[in-house]
């Protein structure tokens, strides 16, 4: 027998192991396998099997296998496979994305050095910035390092050719180790009767005489269903030890062992259990997908409501029906900080069905999560963009909340997929309707919705009879001339703040900047105080006093003088929420505020906790970015403050008017929720803008035509397919002569493509790596399914590597890119 694996590494090739007769009955279609590749010991997926192979060279034998049960079948693999084609990706990395993080076997390369030697080395070397000189200086320092900490310390990521260098000459070791999983099952001691309760309670009279805490253990065993216990709960609740438990055992009353148990992400946030009969326009919308559940039938819906019109009760009205029918539910949300009002509302009605999965999860119980979905004890899974690699089985609806949103595109590592778009395709493999909701639909939804290919679903009223919010737009520019500016605040403002404090009314400020101040500037040679690693400001955070990149993360003391000229004349320009925070402090200071953003919720259930009390109104105000900005429904709410409407509007994106119409809709739409009317506040400099006036009259479909007309005549989606390739290197030199190394090929297309030379991206450099970029535009006209840009892609990214001057630039491609930055 023969097993095909492909790997989670950028390569495309398919590798043939034999299999073992002990492993014959457990390898099959979907598992993983621990198999030798090279001198490394790796994780790969089994994508096929075989009782023959053409193959004449030696074979290797597969080592182990990781999973009981498969990850995916050959019909879900199709999936995987259509992900790694249009993504331009291999197989394998596509793979990946349906394991949790920390469940793979590999071999890491763990570097021994002689400290000493070393030394000697060092002093003799010439050019102490070399990467052979760091290395060794690193050496000096501490004698083992794995490979990441080196490439780390030299900010490098090719050292191997010097690590073999000094290898040879005996100043290093290198050693191969395998390293098992991160994460397993969790096991722990049970303590069980062994007799039945009434043998024991024969016991008893005897055992009461001599061991009052063998009675305890053993009376608190009976009133156990169960009649079993973990054992570090049973010592905590009778205040015993192991020592009498051990006594027990002895006298064969009580027997321990191992048994597996699961760990649950538990969400502090709750909501009480509402019933709730759909309105109408709801009604006729879980009628119409309804019927494509009924006939696992694929359709792709948008889902147009206005916020407050009641979407999330008709994506549980809609799992109802799929569940009734033995179906399996993936909702789909775009950010963490949605899935705790989204998940308590899935409990209260599917209780134990329903799982998440997330970041903020521990690897232990994103690993449960992910097994007790093979295992089929979940059939619903709420989480951001890596839960549509959830695998479940027989899925008969999916939802994507919040379609518009960017966080759905994977950024940061290959495949570069879209979640929306993906699970369009997913639902299409899965045979079963897909809903796209959004109050503010992206432009590509939409547009793909009147030409037929999505069908449109609105709901134009609010539920409850509930209005939506009264909007108005402050110029900061006539509230400054007419002295009516404080600080971060307009005079309107900070009166609405007032009235609805006195109201005992929820406030939610909105400021799309974290940090305190988001620039230092010299007075005196006007230079900005920027990341070293990064084409970007340093970020003032006031409560650690600190100065921060944002990109790389990189962390500075406060400089006390300018590092260009020595000025100790230092301005801190802009506005965070730290700032927003202690301002609202200042003018109200006997109020209870909260902030929400990437800093203030980094720990485990925050923002349950931070929810759960502006609910029950112990908190007055929320700050936030743009975290508060979707999917928050209090009923409290009343004011939405926003203190700068430019944040996003400025950016150098062809999608910043989008991003800004959509963040100030979303944010609107948290006010008035109920019978109460909300009101919401806009600061601006720019009042007669046109997106901020589409804003104000709540005018989705006069936005939506006028983003499109500047589309088309700008050749942007969703007239055209767009492909980023981005050239990264610490220098410059080479990120340049490989971008344009690779124009030069890529350009044989460009009587069917329309190709930018190479170009420095809107933020030159990030984490120490310059970057520049290619952008690609294909018509859909003549490409409609982007097949000819792809193989121009892949096809001229072959020829590079064949003839590329530096074969370690890293080059990754994006196709659809949410952004061009």
């Amino acid at each position: 027998m023969f097993a095909q694996v492909v790997f989670p590494l950028p390569f495309r090739n398919t590798f043939t192991y034999s299999v073992p007769d002990l492993l014959k009955e457990t390898v099959q279609t979907g598992v993983r396998v621990v198999v030798p590749f090279g001198k490394r010991t790796l994780t790969g997926f089994v994508i096929d099997t075989s009782d023959t192979t053409d193959i004449k060279e030696k074979i290797k034998p597969i080592r182990d296998v990781l999973d009981d049960q498969p990850i995916f079948t050959k019909e879900s693999l199709k999936f995987y496979e259509w992900i790694s084609e249009y993504y331009i990706s291999s197989l394998g990395e596509a793979l990946k994305n349906s394991v949790p993080y920390g469940s793979d076997v590999e071999s890491k390369k763990t570097i021994v050095g002689d400290k000493d030697f070393s030394q000697e080395l060092y002093v003799k070397e010439k050019n102490k910035n070399s990467t052979k000189a760091k290395l060794l200086k690193a050496f000096t320092e501490k004698e083992v390092y794995k490979i990441s900490q080196l490439q780390k310390v030299v900010n490098k990521k090719s050292i191997y050719s010097t690590l073999n260098t000094l290898q040879k000459i005996g100043a290093v070791t290198v050693l191969n180790q395998i390293e098992d999983a991160k994460v397993r099952v969790k096991k722990v001691k049970f303590v069980k009767l062994t007799k039945t309760v009434d043998e024991v309670l024969q016991h008893m009279p005897e055992i009461e005489k001599k061991s009052a805490k063998q009675t305890v253990i053993l009376l608190e065993l009976i009133s156990n269903k169960e009649h079993e216990i973990q054992q570090s709960e049973l010592l905590k609740k009778t205040k015993t030890h192991s020592a009498t438990v051990a006594s027990l055992i002895k006298k064969e009353l009580v027997i321990v062992f191992d048994k597996e148990v699961e760990r649950v992400y538990e969400e502090q946030y709750s909501e009480e259990i509402k019933d709730h009969k759909p309105t109408d326009d709801q009604q006729k919308i879980i009628d119409e997908v309804g019927k494509q559940i009924d006939n696992s039938k694929f359709q792709s819906y948008l889902l147009h409501g206005v916020t407050g019109s009641g979407k999330t009760q008709v994506y549980i009205e809609l799992a109802k029906k799929a569940l009734s029918q033995n179906k399996s539910v993936l909702i789909l949300v775009p950010e963490i900080s949605l899935t705790p009002q989204i998940t308590s509302r899935f409990y209260n009605n599917f209780g134990k069905l329903v799982t998440v999965m997330h970041s903020r999860m521990s690897i232990g119980e994103r690993y449960d999560s992910w097994r007790n979905i093979i295992a089929g004890k979940y059939r619903i899974v709420i989480g951001p963009r890596s839960a549509l690699f959830a695998p479940l089985k027989n899925i008969g609806l999916i939802v994507v909340d919040e379609e518009h949103d960017s966080s759905y595109k994977q950024f940061d590592m290959g495949p570069k997929y879209h979640a929306r778009d993906a699970a369009v395709l997913k639902a299409h493999f899965s045979n079963c309707p897909i809903v796209l909701g959004s109050a503010t639909p992206s432009v590509e939804s939409m547009y793909n919705a009147e030409a037929g290919k999505f069908t449109l679903l609105e709901l134009k009223e609010r539920v409850d009879n509930a209005k939506l919010p009264n909007i108005k737009l402050v110029d900061l520019t006539i509230e400054k001339k007419n002295r009516k500016l404080e600080n971060s605040f307009s005079q309107p403002l900070i009166s609405a703040i007032k009235d609805r404090l006195d109201k005992k009314e929820g406030i939610i400020i909105l400021q799309n900047r974290r940090g305190f101040s988001t620039q230092i500037y010299c007075e005196d040679c006007g230079t900005i105080h920027m990341c070293p690693d990064c084409s970007v400001p340093m970020v003032h955070h006031i409560d650690k006093n600190i100065v921060q990149c944002h990109y790389c993360g990189i962390v500075q003391p406060v400089p006390r003088a300018c590092n260009n000229c020595g000025s100790i004349k230092l301005k801190f320009f802009g506005t965070g929420t730290q700032k927003v925070e202690e301002e609202l402090e200042y003018y109200f200071p006997e109020i209870k505020i909260e902030r929400i953003d990437s800093d203030s919720i980094s720990k485990k259930n925050k923002l349950s906790s931070i929810l759960t009390r502006f609910k029950s109104g112990e908190i007055d105000v929320l700050v936030g970015t743009q975290m508060v900005s979707k999917g928050l429904d209090f009923s409290n709410v009343t004011l939405v403050g926003v203190i700068s409407a430019e944040t996003t509007l400025w950016l150098p994106d062809f999608r910043a008017d989008e991003r800004t119409f959509q963040l100030l809709t979303q944010v609107s739409g948290r006010a008035g929720r109920s019978k109460t009317e909300g009101e919401v506040i806009i600061q601006t400099h720019n009042h007669k803008h046109f997106v901020l006036q589409k804003v104000l009259q709540n005018d989705y479909h006069s936005f939506y035509k006028n983003e499109l007309a500047l589309r088309h005549n700008g050749k942007y989606p969703p007239f055209t397919r767009l492909c980023l390739i981005e050239f990264k290197d610490e220098t410059e030199r080479k990120a340049i002569e490989s971008s344009k190394e690779f124009y030069s090929i890529i350009k044989k297309y460009e009587n069917k493509l329309e190709i930018t030379p190479p170009s420095p991206a809107a933020i030159a450099k990030l984490k120490a790596q310059y970057r520049y970029q290619i952008l690609i535009k294909s018509s859909r006209k003549t490409d409609p399914n982007g097949k000819f840009l792809r193989n121009a892609v892949l096809n001229s990214y072959i020829d590079y590597n064949q003839k590329a001057k530096f074969k370690d630039v890293r080059i990754l491609i994006d196709i659809d890119p949410q952004s061009v930055l």
